[in-house]
């Protein structure tokens, strides 16, 4: 199939012309007159393609090209990671181990607990499977704490998007080694030493301060939907904010409050006091179930990691094509490994807790409702971002770097801050970028080569913005208007972009 960007006659001027005004739109829908984002990425698409002159059917083709792939991807992910949550929430899974945890960790150290969980899992995890796996433990956990939603949720998302972006097996490192010829071994290490100071600056530093100006507050359909009723900000008040369904869509619009209602209050239905779980029968007047042990909730949590990290391990040290390798290819993919996760928490959180078929049916059923509006939003990200890609925005930033003259590292870097800028897609900017500089790479020697790849990995995580389908993810999950989803989501995206690059440049000084 022929791309727009490979029959586009636009000018490089008249395509970076398109990107900002197509930008801009969705921009000024959603924040001035108040479209739903859905539509307003929509209407952002047409607008890029008539103005880069892609042709009203290539347009939509680009489209819905992104659309499809992104529900194909990062949909299928969302949906089985929500089910696992919902089961996980209704055996009250997600209080045995909320309770093991709060109970050994001081809440001033709680940011910090979740970076290092972040961080860890993130290395065999996509991004999008680390998020739909944390999100509902982190809403929990800030609901029975004292902490504002984001100085736990900047953190788990700091941990989980460094890894993305530094370290193999995730895609767009191993694709940059290969486009490269790095040492894998060397990456690696270097990609886990850089990934230190960055999870510390953007996570538990960066979130503790933003969250005292942007305390986040999740949908309150996603609350009820995990069993929890408000979300407590630092001052004490227990608040639920309307989202995407009540039409809270504007940076500076009404946000839907509820209103104080007490430390001790209810919200939606659902009772929520300190650290304190709600009764084994709720006021929705849900059946008492036996709560699982923490070992086999971890337990079902972990399966999708540890298939995953095993397909990882076979990808490093198994020869291609053999049959073990085959094997854990397949159970290893993330859309197997989340199903498999799935139906374990069927038999592990819904039958051992005592829950009916009836009932495991309508818990796993009803937790595809609250993340409808998410689907959509994302999906519409990826169309978006396909149509950027598709009119050739990403190669007026490759032609221009060719002729740069600097160093090798930070031209990486640039250029994949260039195309992440231009597309939204990191895994797009570090391959792209990769292939820019590779004739820069003969003259480096092996640790060179593993911190270019590094250099281009960070750029390809700087300044997430409306073409990046993570940061409407990141909105919706959170609650968020768009301005503030890029006061945090996007500024610590930045830090980790310019931390990462800064600790590249110093450990080219002594390798």
């Amino acid at each position: 199939m022929v791309t727009a960007a490979a029959t586009s006659t636009a000018s490089h001027p008249v395509l970076i012309v398109a990107a900002l005004l197509g930008i801009a739109t969705v921009v000024l829908l959603i924040t001035w007159l108040r479209v739903h984002p859905f539509l307003a990425l929509i209407m952002g698409s047409a607008v890029l393609g008539l103005v880069a002159q892609m042709g009203a059917q290539k347009t939509i083709d680009s489209f819905t090209a992104g659309v499809g792939t992104t529900v194909g991807g990062v949909g299928l992910l969302i949906a089985l990671g929500a089910m696992i949550g919902g089961l996980l929430t209704e055996s009250r899974g997600a209080d045995v181990v909320i309770e093991a945890t709060v109970s050994r960790v001081s809440e001033r150290a709680l940011p910090w607990a979740f970076a290092g969980v972040a961080a860890l899992i993130g290395i065999p995890l996509f991004f999008e499977v680390g998020v739909v796996l944390l999100v509902p433990i982190v809403l929990l956990v800030a609901s029975r704490s004292r902490l504002p939603l984001m100085a736990v949720g900047i953190p788990a998302l700091a941990g989980l998007s460094v890894l993305h972006g530094f370290v193999p097996p995730h895609p767009g490192p191993l694709a940059a080694i290969a486009v490269l010829k790095a040492d894998l071994g060397l990456t690696l290490l270097f990609g886990l030493l850089l990934a230190i100071p960055a999870v510390i600056i953007a996570g538990p530093v960066f979130g503790t301060f933003i969250a005292r100006y942007v305390p986040g507050s999740a949908h309150s359909s996603l609350l009820e939907a995990l069993g929890v009723g408000a979300t407590r900000p630092a001052d004490g008040r227990t608040t639920a904010r309307l989202g995407a369904d009540h039409g809270d869509h504007g940076d500076l619009g009404d946000r839907g409050d509820l209103g104080d209602r007490g430390d001790l209050g209810s919200v939606v239905g659902t009772t929520v006091v300190g650290d304190v779980p709600p009764p084994a029968e709720d006021v929705r007047g849900r059946d008492a179930v036996r709560r699982p042990s923490v070992g086999a909730t971890v337990a079902t949590v972990l399966t999708p990691v540890v298939l995953m990290l095993a397909r990882a391990f076979g990808e490093l040290v198994l020869d291609d094509g053999s049959r073990a390798r085959t094997v854990l290819d397949v159970i290893g993919a993330p859309v197997v490994a989340l199903l498999a996760g799935t139906v374990l928490a069927m038999f592990t959180l819904g039958m051992a807790s005592g829950m009916n078929r009836t009932r495991i049916s309508a818990t796993v059923g009803g937790a595809l409702g609250p993340i409808a509006g998410i689907l959509l939003i994302v999906a519409a990200g990826g169309g978006f971002k396909q149509t950027l890609v598709d009119a050739g925005v990403g190669n007026v930033i490759a032609d221009w770097a060719k002729n740069a003259n600097i160093s090798a590292l930070v031209l990486g870097w640039l250029v994949a801050v260039g195309i992440r800028l231009a597309t939204g897609s990191a895994t797009v900017a570090t391959i792209t970028a990769a292939g820019i500089v590779a004739p820069l790479a003969a003259d480096l020697d092996k640790p060179g080569l593993a911190l270019l790849v590094l250099a281009v990995g960070a750029g390809s995580l700087f300044f997430s913005h409306v073409n990046d389908a993570g940061f409407w993810l990141v909105k919706e999950y959170f609650g968020l208007t768009v301005g503030e989803t890029i006061k945090t989501w996007s500024v610590m995206e930045t830090l980790i972009s310019v931390v990462g690059l800064a600790g590249v440049l110093l450990l080219n000084l002594v390798v």
